[in-house]
C-alpha cells in the first residue's frame, strides 16, 4: 500500500472516488462535488494499491485553531479489515495538534470500528436530519418509557 497527503488534485481520478463511495452505500455525489470538498480541506489522505489505483481515503474540516473534524474516511470493501482505515485515521488525526476538539461522525454501524480505535462516543453531539434518511440513520431514539 502506497499514500499520497494532500496530492496534486489533478492525479485523481474523482469518478473512482465516487465509485468507492457507491461501493460502500454512500449517497450518490458528483465526481465534481468530491473533488471541491477535498480541495477545501486541510488535509487530505490517499490509499493506493500495487497497481496505483485508488482504494482508500479521507479528510479533515477544521478552523486552524479550535474545532476539526475527520471526514470521508472510506476504503473500498475489498480491502478493509487489512488495517487501512485505522492507516487513514491515525495519519489525518496527526496532523491535528492543537486542537480543542477533534471529532468525526461515524457512518452507520461503523461506531464499533472507530472505538476499537480508541475514539470514544461523545454525550454532546447533535445533528440537523435534512432527510428521512439522515433520521434513520443518525438519530438517536429516545426513550419513550423514560417520559
Amino acid at each position: 500500500m502506497n499514500h499520497k497527503m494532500n496530492p496534486d488534485f489533478n492525479t485523481i481520478d474523482w469518478k473512482k472516488i465516487d465509485d468507492i463511495l457507491a461501493k460502500v452505500g454512500w449517497s450518490e455525489r458528483k465526481p465534481e462535488d468530491i473533488r471541491s470538498s477535498f480541495e477545501k480541506s486541510s488535509y487530505s489522505v490517499f490509499l493506493y494499491d500495487d497497481a496505483g489505483e485508488v482504494i482508500g481515503f479521507g479528510r479533515t474540516v477544521d478552523d486552524g485553531k479550535y474545532y476539526a473534524m475527520l471526514a470521508d474516511i472510506v476504503v473500498d470493501p475489498d480491502y478493509q479489515g487489512e488495517g487501512m482505515g485505522s492507516f487513514i485515521v491515525d495519519t489525518l488525526k496527526d496532523k491535528l495538534t492543537n486542537y480543542h476538539f477533534i471529532t468525526l461522525t461515524a457512518a452507520p454501524g461503523k461506531g464499533d470500528f472507530y472505538k476499537a480505535i480508541g475514539w470514544q462516543q461523545q454525550s454532546t453531539a447533535y445533528i440537523w436530519p435534512l432527510s428521512e434518511k439522515q433520521v434513520r440513520q443518525h438519530v438517536v431514539k429516545e426513550d419513550k418509557a423514560a417520559e
